[in-house]
């Protein structure tokens, strides 16, 4: 698929009628189809003035502070123009105002990619913040995220990518650990312990069946007591089971700290006290801190992560062909920023 270069490009493209998903491939998005129709417009203009060529620096500041995300999806987007691109290595912290990526070139080698580099810098550092605040709560436990379920399947492997770039320790969904070359974290869901109609039972099945690098982690809010399944489960695998997992719905009051108290109690008491409690479902930072204090040691969190607000970005020419220039209320001229590393 040809870059569009022109409205007339624009109004060239035609949908398939057949097309399945609403979401952007891969070379809608290289071509430039995600990008707002002003930025069409105005290579229409510049080119019109013949000064489309002109060489600019450009600049990317955010909002407000935040963990640097996206800057891998930048770099692909504009890996065949010949432009110099600085920028923030993903994981590192900004700050409102600071330059978070600078581009120097031709503006219409990236002229019409302003909206899509914009996006793919905006949502994932959102998502790798709020993952951030995970971490530092969570502290040595281990954070993963669960959050692929709450947002469209087109992007929720880049959500989980940002996660961990954030600091959360793994992803459960496939394709987004597959894409940080690991493998993707999780055990099973309530509908399996449904369906079988006893947690025991369905814990000896994925004992039996699941390869040794699965870990043993029943989750033990289904059907009875928690306390009492995750005894139950104890029972029945022995040194073999990691953990238990607690996802009680907020309908029967949620996780609390008096029942992870209560559990941690219970298992230590029987002897099982290498039995590992993990907590999913409806977490924030707030609530990681307050349940490791009544005993949890480990956290799959969803919407407090993929419900993160974008951190809004914003590309500003700063020079034109060597002259500083800015747009009234700013200052003309480059705003250097010691942590930018040259990355193309």
């Amino acid at each position: 698929m040809e870059e569009i270069k022109s409205l007339n490009d624009v109004k060239n493209i035609k949908i398939d009628s057949k097309r399945r998903l609403f979401s952007a491939n891969h070379d809608e998005i290289l071509a430039g189809m995600t990008t707002d129709i002003y930025f069409i417009k105005t290579m229409e203009i510049l080119r019109h003035m013949n000064i489309s060529t002109k060489e600019v620096v450009a600049e990317v500041f955010p909002r407000k502070s935040g963990v640097m995300c996206g800057v891998e999806e930048v770099l692909s987007l504009l890996q065949n123009k010949n432009i110099e691109i600085y920028a923030l290595p993903e994981g590192e912290t900004f700050e409102p105002k600071d330059t978070v990526m600078r581009i120097r070139g031709s503006y219409e080698e990236f002229g019409i990619y302003e909206t899509v580099l914009l996006g793919m810098m905006a949502h994932p550092s959102g998502w790798a913040t709020a993952a951030r605040s995970c971490r530092e709560a969570a502290g040595d436990k281990t954070c993963i995220c669960f959050g692929a379920r709450h947002v469209h399947p087109a992007v929720a492997p880049v959500m989980e990518r940002a996660a961990v770039v954030g600091g959360a320790d793994n992803a459960s969904c496939i394709l987004a650990a597959k894409l940080l070359g690991r493998e993707p974290s999780g055990t099973i869901p309530h509908a399996a312990i449904i369906m079988a109609g006893d947690t025991v039972k369905v814990a000896k099945a994925y004992d039996e069946i699941m390869p040794p690098d699965s870990p043993r982690i029943i989750l033990v809010d289904t059907f009875k007591d928690e306390a009492e399944e995750a005894l139950n489960v104890a029972m029945a695998l022995g040194k073999d089971l990691e953990g238990v997992r607690l996802d009680t719905p907020s309908e029967r009051g949620g996780v609390t700290p008096e029942l992870i108290y209560e559990i941690r109690k219970r298992l230590d008491q029987k002897g099982y006290d290498y039995v590992k409690i993990f907590v999913s479902g409806g977490l924030s930072p707030e609530r990681i801190k307050i349940l490791i204090e009544a005993g949890a040691d480990a956290f799959g969190v969803g919407s407090y992560i993929s419900g993160a607000t974008p951190i809004d970005m914003t590309l500003d020419l700063k020079m034109v062909d060597g002259t500083p220039v800015a747009k009234r209320g700013r200052i003309p001229g480059l705003k250097d920023n010691p942590k930018l590393k040259r990355m193309k």
